[in-house]
């Protein structure tokens, strides 16, 4: 268990990525497995040198792919576990992203994403994984990931991510970029009693594995902890709801696919999140992650010459949040998706909004940089004459 007196509470002037290993300590991280790639180094750079100090362990493995795997072999040991990396990283974890949700394992994986395919530019930020993680993996899924706008945000959703996590037993990305992860701003850590943790649901000693898990509802079932007397089999086969091995029964093989789906969707309620700021707008800007600060920018010019112009962030981008864009595109006459890459999340905005309001999408002047104000400000005067 790591000792809470490791909180540094306080106010800070704080790199992102510093912010959110402070909020990884904070929310009790025990065990963090890595590979340093940029921009995320000093993600785990922080924690090889604070976790150990917190009561918990550290552990440079020689690629991604080992520290997920590292990550997901601590869960089930009763570790609270994360790993850290970028874009690269995220694609040789993909087969063991879908083995952590095809078990239910817990875990936060960190994706400060960079400029690129292949290897890219590794220190400049670009927003390009968003549908890699929650589509990578094969088969069929849901994911959590959430998108922090700025340090205060590294740490207070690395701090949400590991309380999903825990909460539903799903992975959760925390999907931050170069630009967020290196900022340096403000941030107030609070002090180690205002901090909420959700803690992990651990069944009883002594169960059989045939009372391991209650799939009667879509629920959380509690989730054993190896070497400490619990009994349980897990397996990345389709499984029953006692872990064990199945591929000849449909309804096992239903209930396999579809559970985890519907733990998510059954509490979009309490997982989604956005930031909505439209009342009475005639303009709408979508957005999420970096982004958002040039949203607001605009938002704020805009109504300085009279135009009535809101937003809507993103701040949980999976589970998409459809719902809440249809409600904003009956609001609204005109919605301008405003992404850092080439428009990934823009489908998913037009396909829930172009029913009700006309739908536009609007990259960077120069990929690899944010955009201006002035230029959101000069497109939304071209789309409204």
């Amino acid at each position: 268990m790591v000792h809470k007196t490791s909180v540094l509470t306080g106010t800070h002037f704080e790199m992102g990525n510093w912010a959110c290993a402070e909020g990884a300590i904070a929310s009790g991280c025990t065990f963090v497995a890595g590979y340093p790639i940029t921009p995320a180094s000093e993600v785990v750079n922080r924690l090889a040198e604070r976790i150990p100090k917190a009561g918990g362990i550290f552990l440079q493995t020689e690629d991604e792919i080992s520290a997920i795997c590292s990550a997901i072999g601590a869960s089930w040991a009763g570790c609270i576990s994360m790993t850290a990396t970028s874009g690269p990283g995220i694609s040789l974890m993909q087969e063991n992203i879908g083995f952590a949700v095809a078990t239910e394992t817990p875990l936060v994986i960190i994706d400060v994403q960079r400029f690129g395919p292949s290897t890219g530019v590794p220190s400049v930020g670009l927003a390009g994984d968003m549908v890699q993680v929650a589509r990578g993996s094969h088969g069929d899924y849901q994911i959590i990931a959430l998108c922090p706008e700025s340090p205060q945000e590294m740490f207070d959703l690395t701090i949400q991510a590991f309380n999903l996590a825990e909460k539903y037993r799903v992975p959760v990305f925390l999907m931050a970029d170069a630009f967020i992860g290196h900022m340096r701003e403000q941030v107030v850590i609070p002090s180690e009693e205002d901090i909420i943790i959700e803690s992990r649901k651990i069944p009883d000693h002594g169960l059989g594995p045939m009372e391991r898990q209650d799939f009667l509802d879509v629920d959380v079932a509690p989730m054993p902890i190896f070497g400490l007397g619990y009994r349980a089999h897990v397996t990345s086969s389709c499984h029953d709801e006692h872990g064990m091995r199945n591929l000849s029964d449909p309804s096992v093989m239903h209930r396999y696919l579809i559970r985890p789906i519907e733990k998510i969707l059954k509490y979009r309620e309490d997982i989604i999140q956005i930031q909505a700021d439209y009342l009475e707008a005639k303009v709408g800007l979508v957005t999420y992650g970096t982004v958002s600060r040039s949203a607001r920018a605009a938002a704020n010019l805009a109504k300085q010459r009279g135009l009535k112009v809101g937003t809507l962030r993103m701040i949980t981008c999976w589970p998409f949040p459809d719902k809440e864009i249809r409600q904003m595109a009956e609001t609204v006459d005109y919605m301008l998706v405003l992404e850092n890459n080439n428009g990934q999340i823009y489908p998913y905005v037009k396909a829930e909004a172009v029913h009700a309001c006309r739908v536009d999408f609007l990259r960077p002047q120069t990929l690899g940089q944010i955009h201006e104000p002035d230029y959101i400000l000069a497109y939304i005067e071209e789309m409204i004459k």
